[in-house]
């Protein structure tokens, strides 16, 4: 089965990332300039475009990822389109992902462009990092074969994509892109068309809090940079964030969450109503085989261990191991 071609509208820093992933993976991409531009200004674009790409696979190369035998193959594989010449490469692309600015005309002209030229079966996806897949599945000529997924920069790098379908959107549509993502090593999860999805929303509630620590004098930026590196970062580069609540204890959480909410005055530390139901129902977590995640059956004291080595791992990584006596 040949590799599905992929197309990229948007010859920015996303499409570039995307470009590079694809092809890395063996896939023919089109990244395809949005903007309309004349021949001169096209040819200036396309060379900066190739030569990024080309530093960036040099760069990974120098990290060990690939040879620099295989840098101009694998450049090889990325084809730079104006957009008066971009009918060919939609029309023969499978899955085509929009990567345009983030506002509505922008994206509206960008999908009646798509859906003028793309093939019946391609798979349209936008990258877009706050509109809501539902709010732009009515730019798009079949709706069924549209959703959103968003990748985090640098997108050759960052495993996670996650993917949000619309009402419209079929879910065999979304099976087929999260394997085709599987496939180039990426780890899609699906979410609800909900604002923030789900890596942005956490990490906006915690970038603001650090931010308000600085305000507040708690600590310079400095150490509160180290502590979410050494600290936060560390244990959940290993455990996802409710597996911790698991770990831990729904109810320490609870009851911790009530602490901050008296001691600071602000409702925005108060835990949620899913956390007292689980206490209510005796889901606290790895103590009681049941939380957020279901343990039934688990080997518990091996699943723990595994996820201790883990932690030493990384430890061994980042160069911190305790030195000994």
């Amino acid at each position: 089965m040949a590799s599905e071609i992929i197309a990229a509208v948007g010859a920015g820093r996303m499409g570039r990332g995307m470009a590079i992933a694809f092809a890395f993976a063996g896939h023919l991409v089109h990244l395809i300039d949005a903007k309309q531009r004349g021949k001169p200004d096209f040819k200036t674009l396309a060379i900066a475009a190739l030569d990024e790409i080309r530093q960036t696979l040099s760069m990974m190369a120098g990290f060990g990822m690939l040879s620099m035998d295989e840098v101009e193959p694998i450049l090889a594989r990325v084809t730079i389109s104006p957009l008066r010449k971009c009918a060919a490469a939609l029309a023969e692309s499978d899955i085509i992902f929009e990567g345009v600015p983030e506002t509505l005309d922008a994206k509206r002209a960008a999908f009646a462009l798509i859906s003028e030229h793309a093939n019946n079966g391609a798979i349209i996806a936008s990258t877009t990092s706050t509109i809501l897949s539902n709010d732009l599945q009515g730019f798009v000529s079949v709706p069924e074969r549209f959703l959103n997924a968003h990748w985090l920069n640098p997108a050759y790098l960052v495993p996670l994509v996650e993917l949000s379908p619309g009402e419209k959107t079929d879910p065999t549509v979304t099976e087929h892109l999260k394997s085709l993502l599987e496939r180039i090593g990426k780890v899609p999860v699906v979410c609800a068309a909900s604002p923030g999805y789900i890596v942005p929303r956490i990490q906006m509630l915690a970038m603001n809090e650090a931010a308000r620590m600085v305000e507040e004098g708690v600590a310079t930026a400095e150490d509160i940079d180290k502590a979410t590196k050494y600290g936060f970062g560390f244990r959940f580069a290993v455990l996802g964030l409710l597996e911790f609540i698991d770990w831990g204890g729904g109810d320490i959480l609870y009851y911790a969450s009530q602490y901050m909410t008296n001691a600071t005055g602000s409702d925005r530390f108060g835990a949620p109503k899913i956390v007292r139901d689980n206490m209510t129902e005796t889901r606290n977590g790895l103590r009681d085989g049941r939380g957020f995640l279901n343990y039934d059956g688990l080997d518990l004291p091996a699943y723990q261990k595994d996820r201790l080595a883990a932690f030493v791992a990384l430890l061994q990584h980042l160069n911190k191991m305790p030195p000994k006596g």
